[in-house]
């Protein structure tokens, strides 16, 4: 009754501000941070920061760089930002990343629920699972990437093989200026094809090349504002076209390629004789049936090759292209590289093993992926119970995000950061030296599974390329360092000549 004469005495548009009223209000409320919580930029009411622009992936890199390190010195290395609902903690520099990454690591093991990827993994696979299936998933896909055939020496002969064919595409185009992308990205796609599905794709293929761009389109996008507008704002922006659908589409269909891949698979299987991981999988699925919390089945087969082709493929592919594009940008570096390779290798196929003894090329090609930051921003965590960081409170179910960048570019930690110097990872006797704050592939137990197998294919392709040419640029040009940055960060596209020795 009171209620009814309250509205009886007011207008329309007095009304609709009460409403509005009462709905900040609300939000307000259910928002209110918990004492101790890390500070932040105030947020848009119902909105929060989703458009302040506080993600890289929403602005370019140097307006980021500007704006991320402005909040870092107001708020410091640990502040706060809410999208949509959520709130999001991101966390800044060596030491207080290493203890969320290692340190407490078994606290922030958790992914977060991704509203866009959770429509598509269902959490499944490796990268959008947690708990004990993700546990399982992720020890038997490092065990496979690390082990398979007769380790490694299978995957030396992989990708052996593969460089042939690399090296016969650079040579096709008879010391010509070139755009490297497509042929590199096909080389390396070929590596990990080989090893998750027991093929590989001529370069000049054009159905692989359709399906290499649009993965390449995904993982750009993945990186931009539409998928932060996406978790936000699920309920909403399902229903909307925009980048967002097409990250759908093209994760549905490289899933759908993949899968036709297993059900091939699945017709002459021989458990006794796996050939690659989908052989190996089907094997683990039988020996695992009456473990249903492992989740192995087909459809997580399917996700967890998602995973593992599209980041084998996307982040080395980006890597060896950095590194070509720094020999050419440090002509002297890329001959004290080739000197070393000449005096340790000679002219006969390289091998792992002799990595041990080309202390330069190992500290370059970690240089190069320093240099790079290929994943400025981490995947993001969850916290798993509540806990303190930086004398911070961070409740169960707070979503983190570690800035590598911060960890690569660290002053504290690298003597000349945003100089590209393979000083950095030698000692001073000119011995390779690894680093603390080495964390390009992130570190603990999130860790990339395919760090050993890039560290492989970045040494054993660079060598073989330098033991058959030389780079330079196009005659006359000055070659650019700027980057592209989506969710990975890629140079620009360029062109090189790639000149027989």
């Amino acid at each position: 009754m009171i209620l009814y004469s309250l509205y009886e005495c007011l207008d329309f548009k007095s009304f609709l501000f009460l409403i509005c009223l009462l709905l900040l209000l609300i939000d307000l409320i259910r928002h209110k941070n918990p004492a101790n919580f890390p500070p932040g930029p105030w947020p848009l009411p119902i909105l929060g920061n989703v458009f302040t622009n506080v993600n890289y992936k929403t602005v370019d890199q140097v307006a980021f760089l500007f704006l991320f390190f402005q909040l870092i010195e107001k708020y410091g290395t640990i502040f706060s930002v809410r999208n949509g609902n959520d709130k999001i903690v991101y966390v800044s520099g060596f030491k207080t990343v290493k203890d969320v990454l290692i340190t407490q690591g078994e606290t922030f093991t958790d992914r977060p629920v991704s509203h866009l990827f959770d429509t598509l993994y269902k959490g499944r696979g490796l990268s959008f699972n947690n708990g004990y299936s993700w546990r399982k998933q992720q020890q038997f896909s490092s065990s496979h990437l690390k082990n398979f055939g007769e380790g490694r020496k299978t995957l030396e002969e992989h990708i052996h093989r593969e460089c042939y064919f690399l090296c016969g595409a650079f040579k096709e185009e008879q010391g010509c200026p070139f755009n490297p992308l497509v042929k590199v990205n096909n080389a390396v796609a070929n590596v990990i094809g080989s090893l998750v599905f027991g093929h590989r794709y001529e370069y000049d293929d054009v159905d692989f090349q359709k399906r290499l761009q649009m993965s390449a389109e995904s993982v750009f996008l993945t990186g931009s504002v539409w998928n932060q507008l996406y978790d936000a704002f699920p309920g909403i922006m399902k229903w909307l076209p925009g980048p967002h659908q097409t990250i759908i589409s093209n994760y549905q269909e490289l899933a759908n390629f993949l899968k036709e891949k297993v059900e091939q698979h699945r017709q002459d299987w021989d458990s006794n004789n796996p050939r690659d991981y989908i052989d190996a999988y089907l094997t683990e699925t039988e020996k695992r049936k009456n473990d249903t919390e492992a989740g192995f089945n087909i459809e997580s087969l399917v996700w967890c090759m998602v995973d593992l082709f599209e980041g084998g493929t996307e982040t080395t592919t980006n890597t060896l292209r950095w590194a070509l594009l720094y020999m050419i940008k440090y002509p002297d570096i890329q001959e004290k590289v080739r000197a070393e390779i000449d005096q340790v290798i000679g002219s006969r196929p390289p091998t792992l093993s002799d990595k041990a003894n080309m202390h330069f090329t190992n500290a370059f090609i970690h240089e190069v992926l320093r240099k790079a930051n290929l994943v400025p921003l981490n995947m993001a965590r969850t916290a798993r119970k509540d806990t303190t960081l930086g004398g911070y409170f961070i409740p169960k179910g707070t979503v983190m995000i570690t800035n590598l960048t911060s960890v690569l570019y660290d002053k504290h930690e690298w003597e000349t950061p945003d100089t590209f110097n393979p000083g950095h990872f030698l000692d001073s006797e000119g011995q390779f030296c690894r680093r603390n704050a080495f964390f390009a592939f992130s570190a603990g137990k999130r860790q990339c599974p395919g760090e050993h197998l890039a560290h492989m294919e970045l040494f054993i392709l660079l060598a073989i390329l330098l033991q058959t040419f030389r780079f330079s640029p196009p005659p006359g040009e000055e070659p650019s360092l700027e980057s592209q940055v989506g969710f990975t960060q890629a140079p620009l596209p360029y062109k090189l000549c790639a000149h027989l020795r």
